[in-house]
């Protein structure tokens, strides 16, 4: 878990993890990666949800699967994981928000990717499906996978180890820093 107040840099560090972003110094390296590039082995879910309103739940999720993940996956096994299997053919620009953060997180079972980078995962989340979303951390970690989340909110992983931001108190904002969001 990443935590820190806002502005300390929390999604600033995950666009580094991504790539999206250059550090001002260092480098940061994916060991372990074998023959694999570092964006096919990672799933960005950011503060959008990166979805189409005109397009259904169940559209939404099998263009992610098509692009990006296991064709074997399937979006109705998916959005019955989320708790969401009466969405599944309702355009996404009718669900509430916590809805639409479901869907967007649905897609981390379609696009199977052993390093989860997530910024505020539980963001319009009920406590029931921040239960579910807990769930599906402890499963994915339990099968490998690394889990990268920015929070401000336990989730529900008691062996998570912690990193701590504390925002530099004089450094001003860099573009590439405010710019950094977008990507989200």
């Amino acid at each position: 878990m990443v935590t820190g107040r806002n502005g300390a840099g929390k999604s600033t560090l995950l666009a580094m993890l991504a790539g999206r972003l250059k550090p001002d110094a260092g480098t940061i390296r994916a060991e372990g990666l074998g023959e694999a590039s570092l964006p096919e082995c990672l799933h960005v879910i950011g503060h959008r949800d990166g979805l189409k309103s005109a397009l259904t739940a169940e559209e939404n999720l099998g263009f992610a699967r098509d692009l990006l993940g296991n064709p074997a996956a399937t979006p109705k096994a998916a959005l019955e994981a989320m708790g969401l299997p009466h969405v599944a053919r309702l355009p996404v620009g009718y669900l509430s928000a916590g809805q639409r953060r479901r869907v967007a997180l649905a897609r981390l079972l379609v696009c199977r990717r052993p390093l989860w980078l997530l910024d505020e995962p539980t963001a319009a989340l009920d406590l029931a499906s921040q239960g579910v979303l807990a769930g599906l951390m402890r499963r994915h970690r339990t099968d490998g996978g690394l889990v990268i989340a920015a929070t401000h909110q336990a989730l529900g992983l008691e062996d998570a180890r912690e990193l701590r931001i504390a925002p530099a108190s004089s450094a001003p904002a860099t573009d590439a820093a405010l710019d950094a969001e977008d990507w989200l």
